[in-house]
């Protein structure tokens, strides 16, 4: 059945509203995923303080986000609010979706401190149908060479695709794990609580990535490193 739901969060950002615009308009492929092929119509647009995006369908059905910025100390203090409805398995979804938001936008946090205005090449890549297994993120995290290492944590691991090298463990929860490079974040979805696959994003920024980003080569070669 149908239900209204409403996540709202208050952080602060390491930005000014000017560039958490940019990243949350035209950038999110840095820092989340791109959302470019999205008929989202700005239903309220005051540069760069005030952004509300919504997407409206059948029956009432409707995907908005708001975006209030205000410059605070060193940075921005930011008024996130996601509305909408869910259509099934509500309480599911409403877990999976806020749980998401956090670890968004710390990621938005990090992009905007490491990796500002950088070119990107982002990657997804789902894992396979054991992966929706409860112990499917511990299994993955293991394999990686990531215990029981904390938020914060230095480690020197081999990442599919970058080799070897310090990693920075910039955010850990039961359901989620950041890692940041000298030239990206790796975000690792721990989905199966929420009974889809473990995911893995990708946001490299090295120097001349992004000319790759679109091609069936790049795609294949990273989906493949951490497939393996």
């Amino acid at each position: 059945m149908s239900k209204a739901f409403e996540i709202v969060e208050e952080v602060q950002i390491n930005g000014t509203p000017e560039r958490i615009w940019e990243a949350v308009t035209t950038g999110t492929a840095a820092w989340m995923f791109p959302t470019d092929q999205w008929p989202a119509v700005r239903v309220v647009d005051e540069y760069p303080t005030h952004l509300v995006t919504r997407m409206d369908g059948a029956e009432g059905w409707f995907n908005q986000v708001e975006h209030l910025l205000a410059p605070q100390g060193t940075g921005t203090a930011m008024r996130y609010v996601h509305s909408g409805i869910f259509v099934e398995d509500w309480n599911n979804q409403y877990d999976g979706a806020s749980k998401h938001t956090v670890f968004y936008l710390h990621t938005l946090g990090q992009y905007l401190s490491y990796f500002d205005g950088k070119p990107v090449a982002f990657s997804d890549i789902q894992g396979p149908e054991a992966s929706t297994a409860p112990e499917a993120l511990d299994t993955w995290l293991s394999a990686l060479g990531i215990t029981n290492e904390m938020q914060g944590a230095e480690l020197d691991l081999e990442l599919p695709g970058f080799g070897t090298g310090p990693v920075i463990v910039d955010f850990r929860n039961e359901n989620f794990v950041g890692l940041r490079t000298r030239h990206a974040m790796v975000r690792i979805f721990g989905r199966n609580a929420f009974g889809a696959p473990v995911g893995v994003s990708v946001h490299d920024f090295t120097p001349g990535a992004d000319a790759q980003a679109n091609t069936e080569v790049w795609q294949e070669a990273i989906e493949a490193a951490f497939r393996s």
